[in-house]
């Protein structure tokens, strides 16, 4: 039987109607601070949490659940008689609940301009202390952290007056499960190094998938609780069914590409690849361009703009197969003509592509028994000084084009070859074991485009053939990392087939 709740809570969402239940179930209702206020407010009979240890809240709050009369009477075993005698002897009364929420540490670290005292003062001690001592003793004491589960246990009570072992295990679990987020979130906020010695991360599950790649995967998507720019986790869907696992995996290639560019850019991605991508002066010619790089290999892809989706965007990919459509925004009537695809998804990020904000520092990957973490930043092609090691320079036009292609190439699996001209792709060759394979394949998917068009190369040449392959395409300008031991044997059939080529020095690896 329930006797003696302890009530606690910062969100006090349904903390009142739960807690005249409770009541009308004949349970004393012990309390602290504004939450004894706002029960008293509502005529709910309470015992101050002073009035029953005997002790004063003190230090600003700081001390007041942290006391033997309240951790005794819940890490009491009923049904051992030795700690029966134990809190009879120092009077020690049992506390068969606890409702407890803790100090809005999320909240308070995410406003803007908040300092750090404030963060500091925002870290609850007796909270966790409670909740784990009730956690751990579940088979005697109900824990609750979640509004949600008021109606069950008030239900439950008024049925039965107690509550079944397998809900208060999982009740106890929910606490762990939060103070470990907790503790996790204050960790990191007070972690300065970029690579710890222990890497702790915290995920809320967002949804429930059909499956994962394949059908007889099980699937969940999870977002990251402090969501820093714009990104998948943060789209609000606007029209068709609801994202697959490998819709959000290429959703997620598509929107990191746009993401490279201030001027209005567009990118199509198929298989994690992108099969187009490009940049002009308005929004519908940067998608003409991308969607023409390889309108074979984008039936059923994924489109990405950094600018509001006009009319014209719209009608464009009218009757084409296309999965996911996302924008930063969507102009009225395209959104409209788009809703009429019942399949097409359609996603709204604001911010995307012009929002100055802060960017995730790591990128993560796990492996079988362990995790990969990297830094995820790059050098920034726009400023990137390139050393031209060909007798040929480039033309302004082709630094420019090849400065695009390198962006792009940072996006494709590797080994990757990308070929570019006007600020568009016109062939990719992504995923091959050898490098000139990608540079053939580029050159059959681009044809007679690849002709005074620029490459990028995501690592250097092992040999000449790619450079000779490049140039039977039509190839007049090459950025590639360097570094290879025969970098000099590659730049000499450069410069007997008057490419020019200019050196990154930053490898572009994406496996």
């Amino acid at each position: 039987m329930i006797k003696r709740a302890l009530i606690s809570v910062s969100d006090k969402t349904g903390i009142v109607d739960f807690a005249k239940r409770l009541v009308e179930s004949d349970v004393e209702i012990i309390s602290t601070g504004g939450t004894a206020k706002i029960l008293k407010e509502n005529e709910i009979p309470v015992m101050d949490i002073s009035d029953y240890t005997g002790f004063p809240e003190m230090l600003d709050g700081r001390v007041k659940t942290l006391h033997p009369k309240i951790h005794g009477g819940l890490l009491a075993l009923r049904n051992s008689s030795d700690h029966m005698k134990q809190v009879g002897e120092h009077e020690i009364k049992m506390i068969d609940m606890v409702v407890c929420n803790l100090y809005p540490f999320e909240e308070t670290i995410s406003k803007k301009d908040v300092t750090f005292e404030e963060a500091i003062e925002n870290i609850d001690i007796g909270g966790p202390s409670m909740l784990r001592s009730a956690a751990k003793n579940f088979a005697d004491v109900i824990v609750i952290t979640n509004p949600e589960d008021y109606d069950i246990v008030a239900e439950s009570l008024e049925k039965d007056g107690n509550i079944d072992i397998e809900y208060r295990k999982k009740l106890a679990q929910k606490v762990f499960e939060k103070t470990a987020v907790y503790d996790g979130m204050i960790s990191n906020y007070l972690n300065d190094e970029l690579l710890p010695e222990n890497f702790i991360m915290s995920y809320k599950k967002v949804q429930s998938l059909r499956y994962g790649e394949n059908p007889h995967q099980k699937a969940a998507f999870y977002k990251e609780r402090k969501i820093v720019e714009p990104s998948l986790s943060a789209a609000e869907q606007l029209n068709g069914k609801e994202l697959s696992y490998n819709n959000i995996m290429d959703t997620d290639g598509a929107i990191e590409i746009v993401k490279e560019f201030k001027e209005p850019a567009c990118s199509v991605i198929k298989h994690a690849n992108p099969c187009g991508a490009a940049i002009a002066g308005k929004i519908e010619l940067a998608l003409e361009k991308a969607y023409n790089c390889d309108p074979l290999s984008a039936f059923g892809c994924i489109i990405a703009f950094n600018r509001t989706c006009n009319v014209k965007c719209a009608e464009f990919m009218k009757g084409k197969f296309v999965e996911v459509v996302v924008a930063p925004d969507y102009e009225p009537e395209a959104l409209k003509l788009l809703q009429e695809k019942k399949n097409c998804r359609v996603l709204k990020i604001p911010g995307l592509g012009t929002a100055e904000n802060e960017v995730e520092p790591l990128t993560l990957k796990k492996v079988v028994g362990g995790l990969l973490v990297q830094s995820r930043k790059f050098p920034d092609f726009d400023t990137l000084e390139l050393k031209c090691v060909t007798k040929r320079k480039p033309t302004e036009k082709e630094i420019k084009d090849m400065i695009f292609a390198a962006k792009i190439c940072k996006h494709v699996k590797s080994n990757s070859v990308l070929y570019a001209k006007d600020n568009g792709t016109v062939g990719i060759g992504a995923g091959q074991m050898s490098r000139v394979d990608s540079t053939i394949i580029a050159a059959r998917k681009a044809g007679d485009r690849a002709n005074g068009a620029v490459m990028a190369s995501d690592a250097f040449f092992p040999f000449r053939d790619g450079v000779d392959e490049a140039a039977k395409a039509g190839i007049k300008a090459i950025i590639q990392p360097g570094g290879s031991i025969r970098d000099e044997e590659v730049i000499k059939a450069a410069d007997e087939q008057d490419i020019a080529m200019v050196f990154s020095g930053t490898r572009l690896f994406l496996h």
